[in-house]
């Protein structure tokens, strides 16, 4: 009688502490022996009249003297407790029978989700319409013990003094600028965004940002609703391997080989790229992935890349429902943004501009292509920007958007290089950021500094910077 169905029921009637952290997230239906569930469903409707723990004999006479329970249930159900009463003085670790609980729970409640899926899909469940099935698996996957009882301001002083100088894990970038502005890159349980408009430059900024993460001995997350897996990977070559990427195509195979060879020494970190169909996968798909990493090649990634976001299914929201653009976008960002918190990692993605913002050389939150609620669920959203003198001079506008991170208005604007051959992007000299606070000159036109047409070198400091 070892079972941690027994264990549980154990500690509901012995242990106090316990018992009151893991009630409200248990249920009878979780027990699939009928005895088990008997049990419990006694325990919790003492619990809930007496506002207390039933008792050994409490519980010994009410089985005994049942009205409701068949003379062999009562015989089961008498035997059981028996036997738990034996091993109440066995040692029980009450934290790793919490934390067993608590995935007891997720996988009992994800479990019966997905039986009454399959029945309502059957059409043998009656009493939920199909439409149901996006919210009981919602719901199931979100089981969790929160135990927190809130922020006490007076007598946790402390505390928040040691939150205020730990050291927060941030994923840096190679970018000075971009590290600047984030105070030093970006912090798990965070939803980053690009806007940009189509041929920009979005899929690139992501692509740079996965190989320099890489580089870095981080493990990255690729998934793609655009473009096909080796594209990405495509792209990612050229930028890590220093190659034109239309010289991908040409170079001799021990070239390539040679040049790989030396970027698997730098770099201990993995990258694995997952294409799925345009809109035709959600969170759960990427919970699911990332689940199956885990288990199948013990991979935990670091940060994740999902390109795009508009092009993602809702989890939430059946695809085609009559509902409007920006309360399906918005859930989007919503379930990415649960799925950087449960998993402990930034997401970085983007989104396409409004069909004004693409024609614009100023986009703001307003030109976010669907919905505004995209912005409004976002830690840290920037523009991508492109005009023909900044591809002249080889150059990317970078607008502030949103940033939880630092002041946004600190480095409003600044350019990045570009080199889209090679789909890298680098610091350039501080004296080429020479846009003004608004990013105008008096004629309304932004200014760029063309004797810097080309430099490559990064700035040794942001001093002089004018925004």
């Amino acid at each position: 009688m070892k079972r941690l169905e027994t264990a549980i029921l154990k500690n509901l009637i012995f242990n106090e502490d316990y018992a009151r952290k893991i009630l409200p997230f248990i249920k009878s239906e979780y027990f699939a022996d009928n005895t088990e569930k008997i049990l419990f469903q006694e325990i919790e409707e003492y619990i809930n009249h007496y506002k207390n723990l039933p008792t050994y004999e409490s519980l010994l006479i009410n089985f005994t003297e049942s009205k409701k329970l068949t003379e062999q249930q009562v015989q089961d159900s008498v035997e059981m407790l028996r036997e738990i009463n034996a091993e109440k003085d066995e040692r029980t670790d009450v934290k790793w029978l919490t934390d067993n609980t608590e995935k007891f729970c997720q996988d009992k409640a994800i479990y019966n989700a997905i039986m009454k899926s399959v029945k309502i899909l059957d059409n043998k469940d009656d009493r939920d319409s199909k439409g149901s099935i996006p919210k009981l698996l919602s719901d199931a996957l979100g089981v969790s013990f929160d135990s927190s009882v809130g922020h006490d301001y007076v007598d946790d002083a402390d505390s928040r003094y040691d939150f205020y100088h730990k050291h927060e894990v941030k994923i840096p970038f190679d970018l000075d600028i971009f590290n600047k502005i984030t105070k030093g890159g970006l912090p798990q349980k965070t939803l980053n965004i690009a806007l940009a408009g189509t041929g920009v430059g979005k899929s690139l900024f992501m692509c740079h940002v996965a190989g320099s993460c890489l580089s870095q001995g981080q493990n990255v997350l690729y998934i793609t609703l655009e473009m096909a897996e080796e594209r990405i990977a495509e792209r990612i070559d050229a930028n890590l391997l220093n190659i034109d990427i239309s010289d991908l195509h040409s170079i001799s195979k021990h070239d390539y080989e040679r040049k790989f060879s030396a970027l698997k020494v730098k770099t201990q970190g993995k990258l694995i790229i997952k294409e799925y169909p345009t809109a035709a996968a959600s969170a759960l798909h990427f919970r699911a992935l990332l689940n199956e990493l885990q288990l199948k090649k013990s991979f935990k990634p670091d940060i994740i890349f999902i390109d795009y976001l508009n092009i993602c299914a809702s989890a939430r929201i059946k695809a085609g429902s009559n509902v409007n653009s920006y309360s399906y976008i918005k859930a989007i960002a919503e379930e990415l943004r649960g799925l950087a918190v449960e998993f402990s990692v930034p997401i970085m993605s983007a989104t396409q501009t409004t069909r004004s913002g693409f024609t614009s050389s100023d986009p703001g939150l307003e030109d976010t292509s669907e919905s505004f609620g995209l912005p409004a669920t976002a830690d840290f959203m920037f523009a991508l920007i492109s005009t023909e003198e900044l591809e002249q001079l080889n150059q990317l506008m970078v607008k502030q958007l949103k940033n939880r991170y630092n002041d946004p208005n600190t480095f409003k604007r600044f350019v990045v290089g570009i080199d889209r051959a090679k789909m890298k992007l680098y610091d350039v000299e501080a004296s080429a950021q020479t846009l003004s606070d608004s990013g105008k000159n008096d004629d309304d036109e932004p200014m760029f500094d063309k004797s810097n047409f080309g430099r490559r070198q990064k700035a040794e400091s942001f001093e002089g910077f004018k925004f």
